[in-house]
């Protein structure tokens, strides 16, 4: 009687896991089937490190569209000729400037206008969360100072947000 309970005890377990691996496999299946969309955009804050409040900081959203695909070649052994796209084509000119204040004024570091900023891409940030992207990657970087000689530089970040596709 044991021997045979073990028995229907191990072959329930092998129907269970095949069937939940059955159905997982087609769910898998139904959901790869229904092709989910997304669209990206890129939101860039650049901030002036120029002393004495000469630089220019601003948030950048571009309203117009490119594809890539127009701009890129495919070098090969047999065909290495360079990528002819026009810069005039790649340029943008219809996107949103937000002004932001500059990290330095002639008195050096100003606290008050890092605050500012950050007042302002919250802001951005915001009103990109309630039109219902999410934001799903922050990268930055700076060229900063590199000496007496060198009075430029600027902070960068870009802010990547993502949503489903109307």
């Amino acid at each position: 009687m044991k021997k045979m309970i073990k028995i229907k005890s191990t072959t329930l377990l092998v129907f269970a896991f095949v069937a939940t691996n059955v159905c997982a496999q087609e769910a898998l299946k139904q959901q790869n089937n229904v092709k989910q969309e997304f669209e990206v955009k890129v939101i860039t804050s650049v901030e002036s490190i120029i002393p004495d409040g000469l630089g220019r900081s601003r948030l950048i959203s571009a309203n117009d569209k490119r594809d890539y695909k127009e701009f890129t070649s495919t070098q090969t052994e047999e065909d290495n000729t360079g990528n002819k796209s026009k810069r005039k084509d790649i340029r943008i000119k219809d996107f949103e400037e937000t002004k932001l204040l500059n990290f330095y004024n002639i008195g050096g570091i100003r606290f008050q206008n890092i605050a500012a900023n950050d007042a302002v891409i919250s802001s951005k940030l915001t009103a990109m969360i309630s039109e219902g992207w999410d934001l799903t990657f922050v990268t930055s970087a700076v060229e900063s100072d590199a000496g007496e000689k060198d009075g430029n530089g600027i902070f960068i970040t870009r802010y990547i947000f993502k949503r489903k596709s109307n």
